[in-house]
């Protein structure tokens, strides 16, 4: 396994990667009544290619096996261009899915380098990969002089455990997609 700098021929992986982590059930409410989940990917797939978002694959760490497959992916970025970079992603959700999202919280700040997102591949779990990713990101943090921040799932013990066994710890609440998580800082 190696950690990789993604480039924009992996920007299905990315989508793939990105819905894995923020979950069927967000996907589900941006597809909405009117759309599928294979549109809600082709909106992140269109994001993961260019390099103005915040899902762009210059924003992400791929992990690869052997023969050069993805097998996960991590994206993170200066939480201070995140404005400017949702913006595309806004405009797509409503070009594509016909939703108006211009409402949500901030699920980061501009103090923070952001990890937004982070999967791996089923059958490559508990190997250790997630962990490699995180710390790899974390180089990309440091070089940008600020501290890592990520939000998770309060149901997700087990993927809490896995960020502070990296040195993330909890320091407050923030909402995602109009749902509140915790905010952790490494």
């Amino acid at each position: 396994m190696e950690i990789i700098k993604a480039r924009q021929t992996d920007a299905d992986f990315i989508a793939d990667c990105v819905m894995e982590a923020v979950g069927k059930e967000i996907c589900s409410n941006l597809a909405g009544k009117n759309h599928t989940l294979a549109d809600v990917k082709q909106v992140f797939s269109l994001l993961a290619a260019r390099e103005d978002t915040q899902y762009s694959y210059l924003n992400t760490l791929l992990a690869v096996d052997e023969n050069g497959r993805p097998i996960g992916a991590i994206v993170g970025y200066d939480g201070e261009k995140l404005h400017a970079m949702r913006e595309h992603f806004f405009a797509a959700a409503r070009e594509i899915l016909e939703i108006e999202m211009g409402d949500m919280d901030d699920e980061c700040d501009g103090e923070e380098f952001y990890f937004d997102t982070l999967a791996v591949v089923p059958e490559h779990r508990g190997k250790g990969i997630a962990r490699e990713l995180l710390i790899a990101m974390g180089e990309r943090a440091r070089d940008c002089g600020k501290p890592a921040g990520l939000l998770v799932e309060k149901s997700k013990p087990g993927v809490r455990a896995l960020y502070e066994s990296v040195g993330f710890r909890k320091i407050g609440d923030r909402p995602f997609a109009y749902v509140v998580m915790d905010h952790m800082r490494m």
